[in-house]
């Protein structure tokens, strides 16, 4: 009898509910429709914040718009960008959490993807964010144009990255079946 599908997603989420808390700050380094937008904002609230960065425009509508109607308590600051970016925009922000959903936003046009390049640079510049405990997901999707490789990089980035990686599911993942990737940042690196 084959393995039933593992729930990535759920999965992350599993991960970060741990290090989230009233108050906390997050990041959804790549909010598509807004699921784990809205899954960070309602552990965060009330008091904390969530950052949501996307480079497509109805990428931000469809997460505003399923946001605005939960009316979660948490601040929600939008960034129609590429997530690349972030580094810049959150200066000076703590960061308690961080998700990365790879890939193309669903329902859209999946020629617009997520690039290694912009993909680790935006790891490089959460891991920097991230408070010691802190922890990040990365969900890489290795079935569509341009997956493989940006999963090479991302395994390539783990291999030099100053965080400590808990955890990769599923445990034997068949091919092209996506990964999901967990770190935290134990201390402070220089």
């Amino acid at each position: 009898m084959p393995k039933a599908a593992i729930d990535l997603t759920a999965r992350a989420h599993a991960w970060l509910r741990p290090v989230l808390a009233p108050g906390a700050t997050a990041l959804d380094a790549t909010c598509g429709n807004g699921h784990d937008t809205l899954f960070l904002a309602r552990a965060v609230a009330p008091g904390g914040s969530v950052h949501a960065f996307d480079l497509q425009d109805v990428a931000i509508e469809r997460s505003r718009r399923r946001l605005d109607g939960a009316a979660t308590g948490a601040q929600l600051h939008w960034y129609h960008q590429d997530h690349a970016g972030l580094a810049a925009e959150l200066t000076g922000v703590r960061l308690n959490a961080a998700m990365f959903n790879l890939g193309w936003l669903p329902r859209s046009d999946s020629d617009l993807i997520t690039t290694p390049g912009s993909t680790t640079a935006a790891l490089t510049a959460a891991v920097a964010l991230l408070r010691p405990g802190g922890r990040v997901t990365i969900i890489c999707y290795r079935g569509h144009a341009g997956g493989a490789s940006e999963t090479a990089a991302v395994q390539a980035w783990l291999e030099r990255t100053q965080a400590c990686v808990l955890a990769r599911e599923p445990d034997e993942p068949a091919d092209p079946a996506p990964l999901l990737y967990v770190l935290t940042k134990e201390r402070e690196t220089d």
